[in-house]
């Protein structure tokens, strides 16, 4: 079975590390008021990669914890991808000049799908493209509005634009430690050759023993956030 990076989940709210159920902002759980030492800890424990959420700037529209993002990628060794708010090329622009390896664009490239290639060939591999969905449609604007898009056809634009890192999350999940949704997870897979990197449910070993199951090459990595918080799993069992 192919190696799958697991990788922790920082999500950023009032300068907090939080956990929304289902993304909704209103059923938030607070872990932690310091995202430097969380960061450390993940890197500690033997992560390879962290994935960070901006959820202020989701839902305003625009990154609001730079700042802080800097002194976390300055406080650890290992790549940084961070999304949220992020819909314009300045805003792209000075998230990577924190230091961060891969900025993620969700709500941009489904508004905005002409212009995604020039995203690629102005940012490269350090862009991926962010794909949350709800029944298989699309959601934008921090999961507050639901498109009629199907998630796969936006995956295979991406793909098709050169996008070269797809994260997908099944936002019914998210949140919810309720496993995750290998069949969508492997029907993205199936529909593009870019990398994959899934998201939302995955909460335990079997969790990673489902998709490491789909036997997808393209499958690189699983982001895991709750599990992980609430000490149900730990990073090196999920890593097994």
């Amino acid at each position: 079975m192919s190696k799958i990076l697991v990788i922790p989940a920082i999500d950023l709210k009032g300068g907090r590390c939080v956990r929304l159920r289902q993304g909704k902002a209103d059923e938030v759980t607070t872990y932690s008021d310091d995202p430097v030492y969380m960061a450390k800890r993940w890197a500690d424990e033997g992560a390879k990669y962290l994935h960070v959420v901006d959820l202020d700037g989701a839902f305003q529209g625009a990154p609001v914890h730079q700042k802080v993002i800097a002194r976390m990628v300055g406080a650890v060794k290992i790549p940084v991808e961070v999304g949220g708010g992020l819909r314009t090329d300045q805003d792209i622009e000075t998230i990577l000049d924190c230091g961060v390896a891969r900025a993620i664009v969700g709500t941009r490239a489904w508004a905005e799908p002409d212009q995604l290639k020039g995203l690629v060939d102005r940012f490269g591999h350090k862009l991926a493209v962010g794909i949350d969905a709800r029944g298989g449609r699309v959601q934008i604007k921090g999961w507050t509005e639901t498109t009629e898009e199907d998630a796969v056809s936006l995956a295979k634009r991406a793909d098709a634009m050169g996008v070269g890192t797809i994260i997908y999350t099944d936002t019914a999940r998210d949140g919810m430690l309720e496993g995750v949704n290998a069949k969508a997870m492997d029907a993205i897979c199936a529909a593009v050759s870019c990398s994959v990197i899934a998201s939302g449910g995955v909460s335990s070993a079997t969790d990673m023993k489902l998709l490491k199951n789909l036997k997808r090459p393209n499958l690189v990595g699983a982001i895991v956030g709750k599990a992980l918080y609430e000490g149900r799993v730990k990073l090196k069992d999920l890593e097994a």
